[in-house]
């Protein structure tokens, strides 16, 4: 592929031309000075002098291209029963309301705002209404717990407040405004106002004086116009899971997270204005910030909002009904989500009642794609399968593929090559030396990181440093492990935490998964270390098996264990598994390993903010106990 090497080379070598080059399609009121300035590294900065304004790039400029009439947003909610449709003209009358909503209650380019919603349009409108107005947004996934929900408040220090009175998870209603309410009574900086888009589902009671409602507020509100920032003011922050004390806050700036942002559109995702993009995820992670609000906006695409599930809103076939009725040309989602229609619906019978012929390529990412669900998902749809990766801190993809440009051949289990401006390397965790192809390692990138990623955490610099810059000296520390093969293709296999020591052999536990997951019977799977006197730590599995399986418990687990002695080899020492019905996750479909190592090494754990059911904890806690009797 000698268009990708051409660009990428050209992006380590000259990144000022290449991203200057890039700018050219983003509308700026004044153009920078300097491309990027490493004068006060690691805090280097992009497009330096320029100023823009982020939402007038992702809503009115193609209003003024002449696409006003096109449908910016779909809001697709089975769970509701609703489907609304808002054209760019719409799109920009309500978010220029909301704006003028917030410059009514004194909010001013810098202030911060937190954003505390349900999967509903008003949750993006919010997004591009801070834009506009230079206001920082911080998004909190709605439905938090108070506490963490507080934490963000005082971390944060929001002038206002911008939530619902419920989110509906399933079947279930969840009231957000006794949340806040408690949020904010546990928090030392007090927002001036709230303001409760009211749910025909749930009615919130507002507090008199400090509380707004919603529809009244907006109805009566000046529409603002947008505000020219700086390209490397703050566009918003966005709080990374942690299980303790403060979480952090990634800082994204306007110009080159526009920059970036558009540039994926085109070539990561092949997406051009008009084609209709699906980002199957939550305004509240980053996912959504990157791919359902900004980056299809900006590429003057549709984008669609689902709330729902990929499996029981109402069935396994809610995805394939999604991309049929929206004519959805690429759909992004989570391995954890066509695992789990796999699982209800192994042989593809909910697919068959769909025309998605409009489909050009899914895309997959937030945990890594074994073989297995990339094989099931290619033969069901028939289209090319991308894995790719990338962080919170990134914003957009370090490794994946093309559809933009001539795509790689794809090897299941790899995420394939780095992206442009992501010098990426595999350091030995000890030495900090570069590792040859096909050994394991430390995944770190050279800085300075391209357009589009973080710049720091939100007031903590220190901590930037600390987390992130210091551990390889010139390098952007990821957290992640992986190797690199003779052909240049990346392979993730998990956290640093996830590479265990068995007798002195270092090894990774997503090798050993993607060999479980081999087996017929297995849906998804969680291989986590448990400390051994004799060996340092050993290998267990947890299997989550598919339905319908007519094989015994006890057989599964002796083919599983010999599936890992077979593709692993014997170091592993792969002698112990055992069969659950869930695994905890993250509500962003992350299975949550670390906490399940801590439960099965006797260590004191905090409940994760992010988890997504509480009680599976308690299910792998009787399991272990279980084990170890």
């Amino acid at each position: 592929m000698e268009e990708y090497k051409k660009m990428y080379e050209k992006s380590l070598e000259d990144p000022e031309s290449f991203w200057s080059r890039a700018a050219k399609d983003i509308e700026w009121y004044e153009r920078w000075d300097k491309v990027l300035d490493t004068s006060n590294m690691p805090f280097y900065r992009w497009f330096e002098g320029g100023s823009l304004n982020t939402c007038y790039n992702a809503v009115d400029a193609h209003i003024e291209k002449g696409r006003g009439d096109q449908n910016a947003v779909i809001y697709d909610s089975p769970v509701t029963d609703t489907i609304e449709k808002y054209t760019f003209n719409e799109l920009k009358e309500r978010v220029s309301k909301i704006a003028g909503v917030l410059k009514e209650l004194g909010v001013q380019k810098g202030d911060t705002v937190v954003i505390y919603m349900p999967m509903i349009p008003e949750a993006l409108m919010s997004m591009l209404a801070c834009a506009r107005i230079g206001a920082i947004h911080s998004v909190v996934f709605g439905g938090f717990a108070a506490k963490e929900l507080a934490i963000r408040i005082e971390d944060a220090e929001p002038k206002v407040i911008l939530s619902a009175s419920c989110g509906i998870e399933g079947k279930k209603i969840i009231e957000y405004k006794p949340l806040l309410d408690k949020a904010i009574e546990l928090s030392d900086n007090k927002p001036e106002s709230c303001v409760v888009y009211q749910r025909e589902q749930c009615e919130a009671e507002l507090k008199e004086g400090r509380d707004h409602d919603w529809e009244e507020m907006e109805k009566k509100a000046e529409p603002a116009p947008c505000v020219p920032v700086n390209a490397t003011d703050p566009l918003y922050i966005l709080y990374t899971s942690g299980t303790t004390g403060t979480p952090k806050g990634v800082v994204r700036d306007n110009g080159g997270h526009a920059v970036a942002l558009k540039w994926s559109m085109k070539y990561i995702y092949g997406i051009e204005a008009g084609d209709v993009y699906w980002a199957a995820s939550d305004v509240g992670w980053v996912v959504g910030h990157s791919y359902i609000v900004y980056a299809p906006l900006l590429a003057g695409a549709t984008t669609i909002m689902y709330e729902g599930k990929p499996v029981r809103t109402p069935d396994p076939g809610a995805f394939w009904r999604v991309i049929s009725e929206h004519n959805v040309k690429v759909l992004f989602t989570a391995p954890t989500a066509i695992r789990a229609i796999k699982r209800e619906d192994p042989d593809g019978e909910y697919f068959e009642g769909y025309d998605v012929s409009c489909l050009d390529s899914l895309f997959l990412a937030g945990e890594r794609t074994d073989p297995d669900t990339y094989e099931w998902s290619k033969d069901l749809l028939g289209v090319p399968v991308i894995d790719h990766w990338w962080q919170t801190e990134t914003g957009w993809s370090i490794v994946g593929n093309f559809r933009g440009l001539e795509q790689f051949p794809i090897k299941p289990g790899s995420a394939t090559k780095p992206m442009p401006g992501h010098d990426l390397r595999i350091l030995d965790p000890g030495t900090g030396e570069e590792m040859p192809p096909g050994e394991n390692g430390v995944i770190a990138i050279k800085i300075p990181l391209p357009p589009g990623t973080f710049i720091t955490l939100w007031n903590n610099d220190k901590r930037f440093e600390e987390s992130y810059m210091e551990l390889y000296p010139g390098y952007y520390f990821t957290g992640d492990a992986g190797y690199v093969d003779e052909d240049g293709y990346v392979f993730i296999m998990g956290r640093v935490d996830d590479i265990i020591n068995v007798a002195g052999h270092r090894l990774s536990t997503g090798s050993m998964e993607e060999a479980v997951l081999n087996h017929d019977a297995v849906a998804e799977c969680a291989v986590i270390g448990m400390n051994d006197d004799l060996k340092g730590e050993v290998p267990i599995g947890f299997l989550v098996l598919k339905s319908g399986v007519d094989q015994t418990e006890d057989e599964i687990v002796s083919e599983v264990i010999q599936l890992v002695r077979s593709e692993v080899g014997p170091i592993a020492s792969f002698k112990k598994a055992m069969i659950v019905d869930r695994l905890p996750k993250t509500r962003s479909g992350k299975i949550l390993r670390g906490t399940m190592s801590e439960i099965a090494n006797d260590v004191e754990y905090s409940v994760p903010s992010t988890i997504a059911d509480k009680e599976v904890l308690d299910e792998i806690e009787k399991v272990v106990d279980g084990m170890k009797k």
